[in-house]
C-alpha cells in the first residue's frame, strides 16, 4: 500500500504545535506503548511553518519528525496547506470564498480559501515546494498527505474568481456557446447565452435555478479541487518517490466531490469516516462507506485515514462508544478491505473548536476505559496482521453515482421526500442483512464478474452506462432497479418516451406518470408488502407482474415486475418487503451469502488471496452467533460461536 511495516497499520493524526516539547516526548513514548506505527503531522501546520510571508521555520517539525523516527514510527507527512494562516487572508482578502448568496466567508475556522484563487494556489504551492525539498528523502516519511479533507467546507465557491474559472471549464467542455445552450436547455425562461462572459455560477436566485447549470457547477467544482490536488502532487513527486494521497470523505453528509474521477489519481486510496448518529442506522452506513471506499480502490486494500475513538464534536448529540464498539467499528473497516486504521486524533485537544472531539489519548489520560480499548485494538491488529494484502470476496455489485446524487436532489423534483443516498443505503442495508457482501461500482463499470447488480435511484445515467447494464443482462447477469432511475441523460434532459427512461426496455415496462405519496401515507401490495413515498402509473411490455398495488392512487397497477433476469420496483418498499424482494433476486441469481441473515446485528465478510482465506464475523448484537468451528486469530483459539459484542477473524483452511 505504502512504504510501511507488514500487517495492519495503526495510526493517528498528531498536532504537536498544540503542545510543548516535553509533551512530545511523553506522547511518543505512549505511542510506542499503544503500538502506533504511522503518525500524520503538519496537517494544519502552515502558520507554524511559515509564520510570516516567505519566512520558513522548520525547527519544530524537524524535531518532531526526528523524534518519531528515532522511535521507529513512520510519518504520514502533510503539506500543511489545508488552512491558510491569518497573514495570507489579511494581505490577500481575495482568496476568501463566497457562498451561494454572494456573501464572503471569513477566516476564523478552516479552509477559508477559494479553490479557484490563483493567489492562494501560488502561496500554497510555494509552501509545498519547501516541505517537499526538506523532507522528500527523509527516511521517516512513508506517505505524503496533500492538504486535508479537500472540499469539506469550501468545495462550492461562487466568487468572481470561481466564475471566471467556471467559464473556462465550460469552454473546454462545450467548445461552442451554442453547444452549451443546447446542453443546458437555455431556451427555457429566456436563458440563452450569446457570449461566455454572460455566464455566472448558479448563485441564489429569486426562483428555481437551471438544474443542468447546477450539475455542471458541481462537476466543475470537483474538477477544480482535483486540479489543485494534482498541482500539489506534481511538486511532491518531483522531489520524492514516496506515495501521495489525500483523505476522501466517503460519508453520509459530504457529497460535493466525484471521487470516481479522483480515485485514479491516488497512489493510495484513503478515507475518513465517522459514525453519524443523525442517521437511523449509523453502523449500516459505516459498512456502506467502507464498501464504497473499496470500490474506489478498485477492490484493492485501502486506508482508513481518520475515525473517532469515541465521540465527535460536530453532531447535535455526540454519543460516545460503548466498550468494544470502537473495535467492532475498526474491524468492520478491515473486513471490508482496509489494511491501515488511523484515528483523529492522538491526544485530545485542550483548546480550539475540536477540544471535545475524542482521541486515542483522552483528556483523562491513560487510566481510562478509552485507553485500555486502544491497547486492546492494537493487540487485536497485531494478531490479525496476516490478513493484510488479501481482498474482499463479492459477486454482487451496487451502482453508485455522485452525479445522480447531485441531480436527483435538484430544487424542482417530483417529491422532496426522495433523497438519493437514502435509497442507496436502503438497498445496501437489505443486502447486508441477507449476509451478502456488496461491491460498490461506478455507472459504466465492468460488471462481468457479478451475478447480481443492484441499481438504486440512478436518476442520471449516460447512454453508454445504460447500454453496458443492458448487455450485462443479455449475457445472463441479473439486474435489480429501483424507482426514479434512468430518468435523465448526463445533461439532466428527460429521456422521452416513458419511464424509467434508459432502463425501460431491459426491464420490460413503460411508465406514464409519477404519483408520489404524501408523508405518512402508504400503499399495500398484493404480496403483503407496503410502500411509501412513491408510486407510478406503470404497465408491463415484456415483463411479468410480481406484485400490484391493492389501494392508493394506482390500485391494480404493477408495483414490482420481473423481465427474465431484470427486476424493477416502483415504490419505496418497507424494509421487510425490500429484503424479501432482494432475497428473491439474490436466490434467482445464484448468489451465495457469506453469512447468515440477520437484522444487521451480525456482519460476515470474507477476505482471501494468495492461498489464504479469512472470515470476519462482527457481532453487534446482544446474543452469541454460532459459526462453523475454526481458528480465531483474535483470541488465538478454536471457537464455534462469536459472543455478543465480539469479533472474530477465522483462518479458513484452503486447498
Amino acid at each position: 500500500m505504502f512504504k510501511r511495516k507488514t500487517g495492519i497499520s495503526l495510526g493517528c493524526d498528531y498536532n504537536p504545535e498544540q503542545w510543548s516539547p516535553d509533551v512530545w516526548r511523553e506522547d511518543v513514548a505512549l505511542m510506542r506503548q499503544a503500538g502506533v506505527d504511522l503518525v500524520a503531522v503538519n496537517i494544519f501546520g502552515w502558520s507554524n511553518v511559515e509564520p510570516s510571508p516567505g519566512r520558513y521555520h522548520f525547527d519544530d517539525l524537524d524535531e518532531v519528525i526526528g523524534l518519531l523516527h528515532e522511535n521507529g514510527i513512520q510519518v504520514n507527512l502533510g503539506t500543511g496547506t489545508s488552512s491558510p494562516p491569518p497573514w495570507l487572508s489579511t494581505l490577500y482578502p481575495e482568496i476568501l470564498p463566497a457562498a451561494a448568496d454572494g456573501t464572503i466567508r471569513f477566516p476564523g475556522g478552516r479552509q477559508a480559501w477559494c479553490p479557484s484563487s490563483p493567489v492562494f494556489r501560488e502561496k500554497a504551492l510555494a509552501l509545498v515546494e519547501q516541505v517537499a525539498q526538506r523532507y522528500g528523502s527523509h527516511p521517516a516519511v512513508a506517505l505524503w498527505h496533500v492538504s486535508n479533507e479537500l472540499g469539506c467546507h469550501n468545495a462550492l465557491c461562487y466568487c468572481d474568481a470561481s466564475a471566471e474559472a467556471f467559464r473556462g471549464w465550460l469552454r473546454e467542455r462545450y467548445r461552442k456557446i451554442e453547444t452549451l445552450n443546447e446542453a443546458w436547455g437555455t431556451s427555457f425562461w429566456s436563458q440563452r447565452y450569446g457570449d461566455w462572459s454572460e455566464i455566472q455560477p448558479p448563485r441564489l436566485a429569486l426562483s428555481l435555478r437551471n438544474p443542468a447549470q447546477i450539475v455542471d457547477f458541481h462537476r466543475f467544482s470537483s474538477d477544480e479541487l482535483l486540479g489543485y490536488y494534482r498541482a500539489e502532487a506534481e511538486i511532491l513527486r518531483r522531489h520524492s518517490d514516496i506515495k501521495v494521497t489525500t483523505n476522501f470523505m466517503v460519508t453520509a453528509h459530504i457529497r460535493n466531490l466525484d471521487y470516481w474521477s479522483w480515485a485514479p489519481e491516488m497512489d493510495v486510496v484513503a478515507n475518513d469516516h465517522y459514525l453519524d448518529h443523525r442517521l437511523g442506522d449509523p453502523v449500516a452506513e459505516l459498512s456502506f462507506a467502507a464498501d464504497l471506499t473499496r470500490g474506489l480502490a478498485g477492490g484493492k486494500p485501502w486506508m482508513l485515514m481518520e475515525q473517532a475513538a469515541g465521540a465527535v464534536n460536530w453532531q447535535p448529540h455526540n454519543l460516545t462508544k460503548a466498550p468494544g464498539e470502537m473495535i467492532r467499528n475498526s474491524l468492520t473497516h478491515v473486513a471490508r478491505g482496509a489494511d491501515s486504521l488511523c484515528f483523529f486524533q492522538w491526544r485530545a485537544s485542550a483548546q480550539g473548536a475540536e477540544k471535545f472531539h475524542s482521541a486515542l489519548l483522552p483528556h483523562a489520560g491513560t487510566d481510562t476505559v478509552a485507553w485500555r480499548e486502544v491497547l486492546r485494538l492494537s493487540e487485536t491488529l497485531d494478531r490479525i496482521g496476516e490478513v493484510a494484502g488479501t481482498e474482499v470476496e463479492s459477486d454482487v455489485a451496487l451502482v453508485f453515482s455522485w452525479e445522480s446524487w447531485w441531480s436527483a436532489e435538484g430544487e424542482a423534483r417530483p417529491s422532496q421526500a426522495v433523497t438519493y443516498l437514502d435509497q442507496v443505503h436502503r438497498a445496501h442495508r437489505a443486502l447486508r442483512e441477507l449476509g451478502v457482501t456488496t461491491d460498490v461500482v461506478a455507472p459504466g463499470a465492468d460488471l462481468e464478474k457479478y451475478k447480481l447488480v443492484v441499481v438504486p435511484c440512478l436518476y442520471m445515467v449516460s447512454d453508454e452506462a445504460a447500454e453496458r447494464m443492458a448487455a450485462y443482462v443479455e449475457n445472463g447477469g441479473s439486474l435489480l432497479v429501483t424507482f426514479f432511475s434512468g430518468i435523465v441523460d448526463e445533461r439532466d434532459r428527460i429521456r422521452l418516451g416513458g419511464y424509467p427512461g434508459a432502463f425501460k426496455d431491459v426491464l420490460g415496462v413503460h411508465g406514464e406518470e409519477f404519483a408520489p405519496l404524501l408523508p405518512g401515507h402508504q400503499v399495500r401490495l398484493s404480496n403483503g408488502a407496503t410502500g411509501t413515498t412513491w408510486t407510478e402509473r406503470l404497465r408491463t411490455t415484456t415483463a411479468e407482474t410480481v406484485a400490484t398495488y391493492t389501494d392508493g392512487p394506482m390500485p391494480g397497477v404493477p408495483a414490482i415486475t420481473r423481465n427474465g433476469n431484470a427486476w424493477y420496483v416502483a415504490t419505496e418498499l418497507d424494509p421487510r418487503g425490500l429484503r424479501e424482494l432482494v432475497r428473491d433476486a439474490v436466490t434467482a441469481a445464484g448468489v451465495t451469502a457469506a453469512g447468515p441473515e440477520s437484522n444487521g446485528d451480525v456482519e460476515v465478510v470474507r477476505r482471501s488471496g494468495d492461498g489464504r482465506s479469512y472470515l470476519f464475523v462482527i457481532n453487534h448484537g446482544t446474543q452469541p452467533v454460532a459459526i462453523e468451528t475454526g481458528h480465531d486469530l483474535v483470541t488465538d483459539t478454536e471457537i464455534s460461536n462469536v459472543g455478543a459484542g465480539q469479533t472474530a477473524v477465522i483462518r479458513e483452511v484452503t486447498a
